[in-house]
């Protein structure tokens, strides 16, 4: 069969230049650093997030790119207002091209501690969100005829255990189920459909800051968080924000053109390692 391209890949190839993308908690953290990313290779961004005030300071910064940026309050967590998230990004801009699926949360607790409103909460925000958001933008996409490419953004947690965070696993784990599904199903449309699986990425709520103003620059962990990451991470320290944009810039241009349902792991290659930890001295590696 012929390749539907008619010429090879080329650097401009990784531009992303006039197309629309919708950013789900784009207000902060990984979502706010792929919704810039995506501004600086030339997308104009939606950016949806249940705090209007963090939702316009990454317009401010999506702006500062050079692009259009729409922020959109939106709980993520009600499916009507999903719909109504990706209709306004349409009427808005005329198109939607790439959907980035970033919305969720959780909080620690033992599995038998949570009740029934607990474990909703978090399939909602974190499964319901990227469902519904999916949905609506791949009728927005096919309707458009150019295809599109859709990004969730699950968590390496969706690849082993995570004792004290079950339901939350398990909803990443759901996501990633999804996005093979739907880049099957989506793939007559030209629809390309792929995940991240992010471990340690540096971002206020990792900080511990889960509400109001994220300070700039993030407060350095501590000298023990630091360490004990040298021996986690085969890199061997903390990712942040860019390193996510950088894959999911990638995975959104016509660099990725022939990738779908794929889920990228970007852990430092904490996947690779799989419980294997660097000793005392950082010079041998040890089973833990």
């Amino acid at each position: 069969m012929p390749s539907p391209y008619d010429a090879a890949v080329r650097p401009a190839d990784i531009l992303v230049t006039d197309r629309v993308a919708v950013v789900t908690g784009g207000g902060a953290g990984i979502g706010q650093g792929i919704a810039v990313g995506l501004a600086a290779f030339g997308a104009d961004v939606v950016i949806a997030d249940v705090d209007a005030d963090r939702a316009a300071v990454t317009a401010a910064k999506v702006r500062a790119e050079g692009r259009g940026a729409l922020p959109v309050p939106t709980d993520m967590s009600d499916a009507a207002a999903v719909d109504a998230l990706v209709s306004t990004a349409v009427d808005h801009f005329g198109r939607v091209d790439i959907l980035v699926n970033n919305a969720g949360g959780v909080r620690r607790a033992r599995f038998l501690e949570q009740e029934e409103r607990n474990w909703r909460r978090h399939i909602d925000l974190n499964l319901v969100s990227a469902i519904a958001a999916s949905s609506a933008a791949a009728r927005a996409m096919i309707a458009g005829g150019r295809g599109g490419s859709i990004i969730n953004v699950a968590s390496i947690e969706a690849l082993r255990a995570a004792p004290m965070y079950a339901v939350y696993a398990a909803c990443k784990a759901a996501m990633t189920s999804l996005t093979r599904t739907l880049a099957v199903e989506l793939a007559e449309h030209d629809i390309r459909v792929n995940a991240l699986a992010p471990d340690v990425i540096a971002t206020a709520g990792i900080r511990g800051i889960v509400r109001g103003p994220v300070p700039e620059p993030l407060p350095p962990p501590p000298a023990a968080w630091t360490e004990g990451l040298r021996r986690y991470i085969p890199l061997g320290h903390e990712g942040d924000t860019e390193d996510m944009a950088a894959a999911a810039v990638f995975l959104a241009s016509p660099m990725a053109r022939y990738i779908t349902g794929v889920t990228l792991s970007v852990d430092g290659g904490t996947w690779a390692s799989s419980g294997w930890v660097r000793t005392d001295d950082l010079k041998e590696w040890e089973l833990f």
